[in-house]
């Protein structure tokens, strides 16, 4: 496949989960890949990964919350590859369960500053590097929970919601220049952390709030974000799309 062959793209949160999946799809895919993470060393895992594969991909450490960290990523790709053209906004994090009316307020500014901020900042130092290399896309990271709400998860639904939001805006002001923004809403992903946090009924549980009866893998997440990214997406902008196996449909 060489479907972004010639395409630069920088993809925050890379070094594990869903963010590694769509570096390495992208890669393979022929993208140059600039693979961000807070913790450098699973960055440069990912990087060691694509390589061994024959893709082409660095590895920057950054804190997406950091408005310099994303400016400095930025320039990182366009110094290293000339250009950018695609950008994956996928940096999250939560916090632990707890109602509103105890919610631990340093735990709500830590959510905000990498769900939304982050994209915020995000976007701010990509659109122009994209309009200089001549129009691209970008997909903001929101989750279902963008669209729907869950109990003692205050920070993490409303970040997630203003996202869809901002990324609504972005399309509005930047898709005539060719720049293309969308949102992608994962449901409930099989990932190790999930498997170990919960018990046998509580997986259980979980996998039947979804029409298909199971949970999410970030392959299928990566295949939605890689199509919005391609040039078959061209008349898809300001839009948010589930992958949530039907989680939101009751």
């Amino acid at each position: 496949m060489s479907e972004f062959e010639g395409r630069v793209a920088v993809v925050t949160g890379g070094g594990s989960g869903i963010g590694a999946a769509i570096a390495k799809e992208l890669a393979a895919a022929g993208a140059e890949v600039v693979v961000t993470d807070i913790k450098a060393e699973a960055a440069q895992r990912v990087v060691t990964e694509i390589e061994a594969a024959g893709g082409t991909a660095s590895a920057f450490e950054a804190n997406s919350a950091v408005a310099e960290d994303n400016e400095r990523m930025v320039q990182h790709a366009v110094d290293t590859y000339g250009a950018l053209h695609l950008a994956v906004n996928n940096a999250g994090i939560g916090a632990a369960p707890q109602p509103i009316g105890e919610y631990d307020v340093e735990a709500w500014d830590r959510v905000r500053a990498v769900d939304l901020d982050g994209v915020f900042y995000g976007l701010r130092h990509e659109i122009p590097a994209i309009l200089a290399a001549g129009g691209g896309a970008i997909v903001n990271m929101a989750s279902v929970l963008g669209s729907v709400g869950i109990a003692h998860n205050a920070a993490y639904v409303a970040s997630k919601h203003a996202l869809v939001g901002l990324t609504k805006v972005a399309a509005l002001e930047y898709t005539a220049q060719g720049v293309r923004t969308n949102a992608v809403g994962p449901g409930f992903i099989d990932t190790p952390l999930v498997r170990s946090s919960l018990s046998a009924e509580e997986l259980a549980a979980l996998e039947g709030e979804h029409a298909a009866k199971r949970l999410g893998t970030d392959a299928e997440v990566a295949a939605l974000v890689l199509f919005l990214l391609s040039d078959k997406a061209s008349f898809i902008s300001g839009s948010y799309h589930l992958v949530d196996g039907g989680y939101s449909a009751h």
